[in-house]
């Protein structure tokens, strides 16, 4: 089934040139300003975002915040704004990667191409874990349970939603506590491409999962950064010390 690209941009032609690359592929709705693009969303079922950051009526910032309100889907921000606090201002909010102009088409549609692959074949392999028959398995340690059948974490015995990047990352650093793990190491086990140290999109992830599993996201437990190496998890007998 073909997926529906959601392409917000203010410039027409940036606008045309990505549909004519993805049009053979997906089914392309535009729009060229936040609010528009929000009447979009709401009328239609729609798989990935392409937006923009400078735009009237809503900015992509704040549209990317009213998505993160109400979808899930991935979001991909194309700007011309470069510096390095709004990429990690747009990854904060919740977009999935960030794109700089001038920028090649054929590069866009590799990244969402990659995008629709890593959320949409995760989900496919979490719903098949969850047939009646599939093998369950868990990871416990210390306070926090990682069920594999569901694609759930439970801490304490409440369930805490996970996305699929939070859940890949907690899966990696819970299958060997203690290890350290490189940023590469990381961005190629749990992205599944070659890292172009984009330090960035690890450390807004890390701390997102930090926010959801640490009693103290600030003095974190679990996940912990070995400076200038990377990050583990805590080890067994810290898990166990009284």
């Amino acid at each position: 089934m073909r997926k529906t690209i959601l392409l917000v941009d203010d410039e027409p032609d940036i606008v045309g040139l990505l549909k004519l690359f993805l049009e053979k592929e997906f089914d392309v709705l535009e729009a060229h300003d936040g609010q528009a693009a929000v009447e979009l969303f709401s009328r239609h079922s729609v798989d990935l975002a392409v937006i923009d950051i400078m735009m009237p009526n809503l900015d992509g910032f704040q549209l990317l915040q009213w998505i993160r309100r109400h979808s899930k889907v991935p979001v991909i921000v194309v700007s011309a704004k470069n510096q390095e606090t709004d990429k990690i201002a747009g990854l904060g909010l919740g977009a999935d990667d960030f794109i700089t102009k001038p920028f090649s088409p054929l590069e866009v549609v590799a990244r969402i191409q990659a995008q629709l692959r890593r959320t949409y074949e995760f989900n496919d392999l979490a719903s098949s874990r969850m047939e009646p028959g599939a093998d369950s398995a868990e990871t416990r340690l210390g306070d926090l349970t990682l069920d594999h059948e569901a694609c759930l974490l439970y801490k304490r015995g409440e369930p805490i939603v996970l996305s699929a990047i939070e859940y890949k990352l907690l899966k990696l650093f819970m299958s060997k506590p203690g290890r350290i793990y490189t940023k590469k190491q990381i961005f190629e086990n749990v992205w599944s491409d070659p890292y172009i140290a984009d330090d960035n999109t690890i450390m807004v992830q890390i701390s997102r999962l930090r926010d959801k599993i640490e009693d103290s996201p600030r003095e974190p437990f679990y996940v912990r950064t070995v400076r200038g190496l990377g990050y583990r998890f805590a080890k067994k007998d810290e898990l166990h010390a009284p």
